[in-house]
């Protein structure tokens, strides 16, 4: 009996025993910052996404920068959204719309059951709150409302009415018809926020975003990182399916590059061209391209002497040579630009001559301009990696020996981002060095916004302004034929081209690089995309 005994407390020892190490390897498994877990733990379910520059703000109608939108993308959502790798209209927040036949009035039906991340309920009220704040702002508040042709009382303002129907219906009611209307909505900028939180939080929203999408906000460092957690009452069953995305700030492309071989990050943007192939060349790691649809350009501040002048504008154009840039810097993944507007979009005119690069002609223009001598001048150069310039000192760089070729001493500034975007959009710089990634995938996106009057102090940095574009620009707002929008976009480009308030650089393929056991990330055209579908194999 007492041999029996001790076999059975050996045995039930020997079981507890099994029992404490299976559960110590379960339970023990610790997560890095990258959420990867020691062997026998759970599914790595955090993404750290290191890109160059820090967001502005986490209100994304208060700015023009895309990383501000790389994040915000997460944590709002839109009326409408677009199609998974394209600008196409899909329902957002909005479950369908109708339109008048006379293109004034839209209906949109709301989705029920929706909820802002703070408890409140997203609903009709709700959209018209967020409409009227940003209608009754201005420019330096709301920059990207000027998409809707202005703000409330000023005579261009698209937008006469809004107004709930009920609880879950809202109508749009314009004062003149607008084309790009829907693919507007839709953009970034118009995400709907908590009524709530904007008024309890006021200036402070900045930095405390609430908003119903799948991700909410947890903290922000600046200059750091951001960092956002599921959304455990997500109105679509299932999503997301990261736990925690953690956006991290590394300025240096090529350092980023290296906390991704040493798996301290997830995915990166700006891969430097020159890096492809050691992406490639790793079994652990894959190149991933954006679809292009942007443009990098060098942009004039056309009230400023001598850039007031369009023969000196025209001459600095004829001494850049793009060919040589794109050689140099992207790895044969861009296109020398010619207009403001990628090829990609409708309405592109291919007609158009690029100014060549000619150094003897570039000389003749400044003498005509009775610059004869040369000037000396300021060029801004951008101080982050952007996807239409990873590497925009170098670029800088080369179009200062080639200035410097005609007589014009070009000397290369740069500051931090934040003021680099705020001294621009004041119009304190020469010349400075931009890019533009399309937010909806309408020749109207590039044209008004970036160069029309109405954008002046808003997107238009260069502060060009030309009546007879501008009435050419209204009238394709206004005109639902799709033709004839083509044929005055057309037109649009010639007179820019003649004026030549820019220097268009390049149209690029931003290239990404990510670990290999990410899937569901497919990047977007626009510069940014929720991150919804992302997991870890």
């Amino acid at each position: 009996m007492n041999k029996s005994m001790r076999m059975l407390l050996v045995s039930i020892l020997a079981m507890s025993m099994f029992l404490v190490g299976c559960s110590g390897k379960t339970n023990t498994a610790t997560e890095g910052e990258n959420g990867s877990a020691s062997e026998g733990g759970s599914k790595k379910d955090t993404l750290v996404f290191a890109r160059g520059g820090d967001s502005t703000s986490l209100d994304p109608i208060t700015t023009t920068e895309g990383e501000t939108f790389k994040v915000t993308e997460n944590i709002f959502e839109t009326l409408l959204e677009y199609g998974e790798q394209d600008t196409t209209i899909h329902p957002g927040l909005a479950e369908e719309w109708n339109v008048s036949p006379d293109n004034l009035t839209y209906t949109f039906k709301l989705r029920e059951g929706v909820k802002f991340h703070d408890g409140t309920d997203f609903n009709a009220d709700a959209v018209v709150y967020n409409f009227e704040r940003w209608m009754n702002g201005d420019a330096d508040k709301f920059p990207y409302y000027t998409m809707f042709g202005g703000f409330k009382g000023e005579e261009g303002h698209v937008i006469k009415e809004v107004k709930a129907v009920d609880e879950h219906t809202v109508e749009f009611v314009l004062n003149r018809p607008q084309a790009p209307f829907l693919k507007n909505l839709a953009m970034s900028p118009f995400g709907i926020a908590s009524p709530e939180a904007v008024e309890e939080q006021g200036d402070n929203f900045r930095s405390n975003p609430v908003g119903t999408g799948p991700f909410k906000f947890v903290e922000w460092k600046q200059n750091d990182r951001i960092v956002l957690e599921k959304n455990q009452e997500y109105w679509q069953d299932g999503l997301p399916k990261l736990n925690k995305i953690i956006f991290r700030v590394i300025p240096e492309n090529t350092a980023r590059l290296n906390a991704l071989s040493n798996g301290e990050i997830d995915l990166m943007d700006g891969l430097n061209n020159s890096d492809e192939a050691s992406v490639t060349g790793n079994s652990s790691l894959q190149v991933i391209e954006r679809p292009s649809m942007n443009v990098g350009y060098i942009g004039f501040t056309v009230n400023r002497k001598p850039f007031d002048n369009k023969l000196v504008r025209q001459a600095l154009s004829h001494a850049i040579d793009k060919k040589s840039i794109i050689d140099s810097f992207y790895g044969g993944k861009a296109d020398a630009a010619i207009n403001p507007m990628p090829p990609s979009i409708e309405g592109y005119n291919e007609s158009i001559e690029d100014y060549p690069y000619d150094l003897e002609k570039a000389k003749e223009l400044l003498a005509e301009a009775g610059y004869e001598d040369g000037f000396e001048m300021d060029l801004w150069a951008m101080p982050v990696a952007r996807p239409y310039m990873p590497e925009g000192m170098k670029v800088a760089e080369v179009i200062q020996e080639s200035f410097s070729k005609i007589g014009v001493k070009a000397n290369i500034q740069s500051v931090d981002w934040a003021t680099y975007l705020e001294k621009a959009a004041k119009g304190d710089f020469d010349a400075y060095m931009l890019g533009w990634t399309g937010d909806n995938g309408d020749p109207d996106n590039f044209l008004y916004t970036l160069l029309d009057k109405d954008s002046i102090g808003s997107n238009n940095y260069s502060y060009y302004s030309s009546d007879e574009l501008h009435d050419i620009l209204i009238e394709a707002q206004t005109e639902s034929d799709q033709t004839k929008r083509n044929e005055l976009y057309k037109k649009a480009q010639e007179i820019i081209k003649e004026d030549a308030p820019w220097v268009p650089l390049v149209h690029s393929t931003p290239l990404l690089a990510a670990t290999k056991d990410l899937q569901g990330y497919k990047p977007h055209p626009t510069g940014s995309e929720a991150l919804t579908h992302v997991e870890f194999k």
